[in-house]
């Protein structure tokens, strides 16, 4: 009898090792068909597969339009109220009246504070991938209306939006008048809308997390299986990115919203992952958005804000100026276009109620060209990006038909 048992043992044995091995092999397979399509999307950029990169970016931006004409249908009420409100508008903006003065204001703040909250939303949209607008846009206007406050000793000068040049008043007060409170103010609305944006830019992978969890992770997505296992896996990590991560994603998950506040006040590169892990653990939509609204638009803007008006004050200016002149060999060299750069940015300000003449400078004109090609190199990735999202979608499609054949 024992010998029997044993023998039936046996092959029990051998069966559960096959099918380890058997349950190991399809797992590895799906791997590398997973590695492999990757790579294929990968591979779909404007500079490698043009036309068909072109292609699929109008598909699915097609695609993307009809589930947005999907959901609005689907909030009708919400639209429709919208469009009323907007039709109220529209006829108070046209008609004549004494209104119109207070309605070129509020349309002059309301362009403003949207121009702003733009180029926010483009500077954090894409976990991290976006345009940097805080260095292209919002910290030279800082640094300049930072000069122009000193330069004029007041900050008089218009309102936002702002003329194409900051002009200085005629009757200008003395400089000491001038502090980091006054020059906060006068850009705080630029600033907290700028902050709003990156805020409202940090909703997208909250709401696609949350969406995944709530109904049920997809086991062919790559990218779900990617967050899952780094969330198990990286305890054990020894990189400092992925353990840095991890802490963020503790952080976000035991502490709430003061974890969420907390990771939001300081520039954190690392913050792109809380929205994935607030809504992987449905964290609530006003817990997770009031707590980064509050530390992106106010904490976090101040603290920037302050560290570019000390970078760009008078004295430290001209300090920074004379230390660049002391390096050695190329310090003459890079100091004259910058003493030329700030000596034309005084005359433009102080050339009150008209145009300063154009002067050429070097670096106005490298500044100008960087920008162009990073609003063109956003623009590429926005494309690149379309199109490998509809390329996945082709993926998905083809592996649910070879799983029903």
């Amino acid at each position: 009898m024992a010998a029997n048992g044993a023998n039936c043992e046996q092959p029990q044995r051998r069966t559960g090792t096959k099918d380890k091995l058997n349950g190991k092999s399809a797992e590895l397979s799906v791997r590398e068909r997973r590695q492999k399509d990757k790579e294929e999307r990968l591979s779909l950029v404007l500079w490698r597969r043009p036309v068909i990169t072109l292609h699929y970016f109008v598909l699915e931006t097609l695609i993307k339009l009809k589930e947005l004409t999907f959901k609005l249908w689907q909030r009708r009420g919400i639209v429709f109220l919208l469009l009323v409100l907007c039709t109220v508008f529209y006829i108070a903006y046209s008609s004549e009246g004494t209104h119109q003065h207070y309605v070129q204001y509020l349309e002059k703040k309301f362009l403003w504070c949207v121009y702003w909250v733009g180029l926010g939303i483009l500077s954090s949209v894409g976990l991290g991938t976006g345009l940097h607008t805080f260095l292209l846009y919002l910290g030279p206007h800082i640094a300049s209306v930072t000069l122009a406050a000193y330069e004029c000793g007041s900050i008089d000068f218009p309102e936002p939006p702002y003329p194409d040049e900051i002009v200085c008043p005629e009757d200008g007060s003395l400089a000491s008048n001038i502090s980091l409170l006054t020059i906060m103010s006068k850009v705080r609305l630029e600033a907290c809308m700028w902050g709003a944006g990156t805020a409202i830019g940090e909703l997208p992978p909250y709401f696609m997390a949350r969406a995944a969890r709530q109904s049920g992770a997809d086991p062919e997505d790559e990218d779900y299986e990617e967050f899952e296992e780094m969330l198990e896996q990286a305890k054990d990590a020894q990189d400092f990115v992925t353990r840095a991560k991890l802490g963020v994603q503790h952080m976000v998950q035991k502490v709430g919203f003061f974890g969420i506040l907390a990771c939001a006040s300081i520039p954190n590169p690392l913050f792109d992952l809380a929205g994935i892990t607030c809504g992987h653990f449905l964290v609530p939509f006003w817990t997770f958005f009031g707590a980064t609204l509050i530390g992106k638009a106010i904490i976090k803007m101040h603290i920037q804000k302050l560290f570019v008006i000390i970078t760009f004050s008078k004295h430290i200016v001209e300090q920074m100026v004379s230390l660049i002149g002391s390096v050695p060999k190329v310090g003459p060299l890079l100091q004259k276009p910058f003493s030329q750069y700030l000596e034309a940015q005084r005359n433009k300000l102080h050339h009150a109620g008209g145009r300063a003449p154009a002067e050429e400078n070097w670096l106005a004109w490298v500044f100008e060209k960087v920008v162009l090609v990073m609003v063109c190199y956003f623009i590429i990735s926005i494309v690149n990006s379309m199109a490998q999202s509809y390329a996945k979608r082709l993926q998905q499609l083809r592996h649910s038909e070879e799983k029903t054949k």
